[in-house]
């Protein structure tokens, strides 16, 4: 099983921002957790990373309590990347960092091939020597993308991955997370704010407004009830054609 979640509620100070959370998922599936701001994504992304010991007993993920999943198993790429942009790395470091769980100082023949191997998977080899500080945040989301995928993984976990990634470079994100579900059997957790690319990339979609809205198949989850159950409207059009909320 890929995560099994039974009876997760969490408060944070006086609030409540998750409420009797209740699903199961098999290994090898693309999951789509959507919702609007506020909504308790990213908080429960990181219920699954350990970040909150209270809820352990309440957690499953690839047969481990999340404090004890091994970092072998997962790959992670955060919303937000946290790191002293002066520190003078370039971007083939932070990839080969994922090898390691640790900076390298020095890189050997062998890390820098698979480094190398990892950037042209997500179209960024160009990057390899290009310094952190000088990268846009479409192409510090690529590396960060490329550090997860350096050795093969059972799971990766995205927290809105398309941050600073112009329409192109989505549909390239989609097609390699797609790809690596497919040829790896590597599955997928991903935060989107976007109902199409969660309709149409994923094999089940988690709704959330704190509590559960839906579960399911993106064709039985994103319907126009739940979707207004969990956003208050239907979602608005965007510029490229993407339903946001």
């Amino acid at each position: 099983m890929l995560i099994e979640i039974r009876n997760l509620s969490l408060k944070l100070g006086q609030s409540l921002v998750l409420e009797d959370i209740n699903f199961s998922i098999p290994q090898k599936s693309f999951l789509s957790i959507v919702g609007p701001n506020g909504a308790g994504k990213s908080i429960l992304i990181h219920c699954l990373l350990g970040s909150f010991a209270e809820v352990e007993k309440n957690i499953s993920i690839l047969n481990s309590k999340p404090l004890n999943l091994s970092p072998e198993k997962f790959g992670y790429v955060p919303q937000f990347k946290n790191f002293d942009k002066s520190f003078p790395a370039e971007a083939i470091d932070l990839v080969v960092s994922g090898l390691r769980d640790s900076w390298p100082f020095r890189i050997t023949k062998a890390e820098r091939a698979l480094a190398r191997d990892a950037l042209e998977k997500v179209h960024a080899l160009k990057l390899e020597n290009r310094q952190l500080s000088t990268l846009s945040g479409g192409e510090l989301q690529k590396v960060f993308l490329a550090r997860a995928l350096i050795k093969r993984r059972e799971l990766i976990i995205l927290d809105e991955p398309s941050t600073g990634i112009d329409t192109f470079g989505e549909a390239d994100l989609y097609a390699i997370l797609e790809n690596e579900l497919a040829e790896n059997g590597t599955s997928i957790i991903m935060v989107t704010h976007d109902l199409e690319v969660a309709r149409h990339h994923s094999t089940h979609v988690l709704l959330l407004n704190r509590k559960q809205i839906g579960f399911g198949e993106p064709s039985e989850v994103l319907n126009e009830e739940s979707i207004h159950r969990a956003f208050g409207h239907l979602g608005h059009r965007h510029e490229g054609g993407h339903s946001h909320a």
